[in-house]
């Protein structure tokens, strides 16, 4: 697989929460998975009721060992190139946005549902879609085997979960929670486009100020070459007829002119 990352150590980020997933794993097999997942799974309708942080807390919930395996390996590999591109806290800021604006997502769609929804695939789905726009031709092996490039893989992935989330609204049942994967893309990619165009704001506003400081600069220039012109002009005259021919606004002129050109000679020196 390409990418940033691989091969290295661990950045702290991923660590941590594979460690967290890991352990919260332990913790739900000790004391019951379904108690934990009443309380702390999210299901929308609790959510209205004020159940306010399970957006949060649905993504440290696992239903089976094959479950957290699956999100900590794609945790793994695609979020440490992304971290390692990033650093720690864009990051963090990246992956509980996808996550919680999933679960969010979810709740909006489907206001009255009683099912607990569990597992970091919001989050997850969330990092695919960064990893196939940042890398998109970085190779992917599917089941180890199969190679697919890291863009095709997210449209792949993105179509189907449109499909069956439109499925399930429609009544279908499903046991993966296909509009959380689709919300942690869909909100993935949207932060990411909505940041590349701040940042395409940013630059675009910048080289408007520098060519507007240009302009000013080029018209405060050709205005003391057109001043030291007239200054001439008149500087000639002087010497040709001398400055009693003068008139009295050519000698107010002169006057002005010289004053100005000298304080701008004092301006230019103190830059």
């Amino acid at each position: 697989m390409g990418g940033i990352g691989m091969g290295g150590m661990l950045p702290p980020a991923v660590k941590a929460l594979l460690i967290a997933n890991g352990i919260i794993f332990l913790i739900q097999e000790l004391l019951g998975a379904s108690v934990m997942f009443n309380l702390l799974g999210l299901t929308p309708g609790m959510f209205w009721r004020g159940y306010l942080w399970q957006p949060f807390t649905y993504m440290f919930l696992h239903g089976s060992f094959s479950h957290l395996l699956f999100n900590m390996l794609a945790l793994w590999i695609f979020g440490s190139s992304l971290e390692s591109l990033w650093g720690l806290r864009k990051f963090l800021r990246y992956y509980f946005l996808t996550g919680v604006g999933a679960a969010l997502s979810n709740c909006l769609l489907t206001p009255s549902a009683g099912v607990s929804i569990i597992g970091a695939s919001g989050a997850i789905y969330g990092l695919l879609a960064a990893y196939g726009l940042l890398f998109p031709n970085s190779i992917i092996y599917i089941s180890f085997l199969f190679p697919i490039r890291a863009k095709y893989l997210v449209l792949i992935f993105g179509f189907f979960e449109f499909i069956t989330s439109i499925s399930m609204m429609q009544g279908a049942n499903s046991p993966v929670a296909h509009l959380v994967h689709l919300g942690g893309m869909v909100i993935g990619v949207i932060y990411l486009k909505y940041q590349t165009l701040l940042r395409w704001g940013a630059r675009k506003a910048k080289k408007v100020q520098h060519e507007k400081k240009a302009v000013k600069q080029q018209m405060m220039y050709q205005s003391e070459e057109k001043l030291r012109q007239e200054v001439d002009d008149l500087l000639d005259k002087i010497n040709e007829v001398g400055i009693g021919n003068l008139t009295n606004w050519e000698r107010k002129r002169l006057k002005q002119a010289s004053e100005k050109l000298r304080q701008q000679d004092q301006d230019d020196r103190r830059l």
